[in-house]
């Protein structure tokens, strides 16, 4: 665990990716304190009104402040990233250690249907399912969850068929474990690593695509803010308030890539082979 430590600490890419995702959080818990206004107060006095002393992000066509509406936004975007890619990573676990684990018949079936998923796109089948089943915001975690496990599977799969041959595993088989407790016991904690590094990234591009749902208009539901129906506003009014793309629009892509960068930084620092010049 140290050697894990230093090295990500000599990361400083993704030391400063941890630092922005720590403020984000912060932002999220403490939106009721630190929120100026409330996001969804109208103030028919400063419609469209650019950044100042009294509204330092301006303001948006119903004169809600701004700022207030990106505080409370970053609540919205990082409860889908961590909901939907929960749902992801607990799908993708259960398949891919039954693929990996049993072999046969069993990891046929199941990676024929993951080839399947994948080869569909992944957006535009989000897209569908939305509009069958409605835009809200439990929708939108529980399908975005459901359509992006497939990498966690074949990550999980690929460890399964590695570890399920070492020793420690065929000492436990010879003592008469059964497979439950072999594959719970066993080989699933030494699968996460790579996992846990799917799942900081697969934060990343849930909120990537819960701001697309939302720019188009499919997503997070106003009066409800959130970044990508914000950049909606922004679309909508160009010409005359900037401010309502630039801001949101950096704010998911300062997440987004902080999150990138932390993925990179654990992939580094949990690769053993990297630890031979640590010890």
């Amino acid at each position: 665990m140290s050697i894990f430590w230093r090295r990500f600490r000599r990361n400083r890419l993704a030391v400063a990716g941890a630092v922005v995702v720590a403020f984000l959080f912060i932002i999220a818990i403490a939106a009721p304190l630190i929120s100026p206004y409330d996001p969804n107060e109208i103030d028919r006095a400063h419609i469209l009104e650019p950044p100042g002393p009294e509204h330092p992000l301006g303001t948006d066509d119903l004169g809600r402040d701004v700022l207030s509406r990106m505080i409370y936004g970053s609540r919205i975007s990082l409860s889908v990233g961590f909901v939907a890619v929960g749902i992801a990573t607990i799908v993708g676990i259960f398949f891919g250690a039954l693929s990996g684990y049993y072999g046969g018949w069993v990891d046929r079936i199941i990676m024929r249907f993951v080839d399947i998923m994948l080869s569909i796109p992944t957006f535009f089948l989000i897209l569908a399912v939305i509009a069958f089943v409605g835009p809200s915001i439990w929708n939108i975690m529980v399908v975005i969850g459901l359509t992006s496990w497939m990498g966690v599977a074949r990550l999980v799969r690929a460890e399964f068929l590695s570890l399920k041959e070492r020793e420690f595993v065929l000492a436990e088989r010879a003592l008469g474990a059964g497979n439950m407790r072999i594959i719970f016991s066993h080989i699933l904690p030494n699968s996460m690593a790579p996992v846990f590094v799917s799942a900081v990234l697969g934060v990343a591009a849930a909120i990537l695509v819960e701001s697309a749902l939302s720019f188009l208009g499919i997503g997070v539901q106003p009066p409800t803010p959130s970044w990508g129906n914000i950049l909606t506003l922004g679309k909508d009014n160009i010409e005359i308030a900037w401010w309502l793309s630039v801001f949101p629009g950096l704010a998911i892509l300062i997440t987004v890539l902080a999150y990138n960068l932390v993925g990179e930084g654990l992939r580094d620092a949990l690769d053993p082979r990297l630890w031979g010049s640590e010890r």
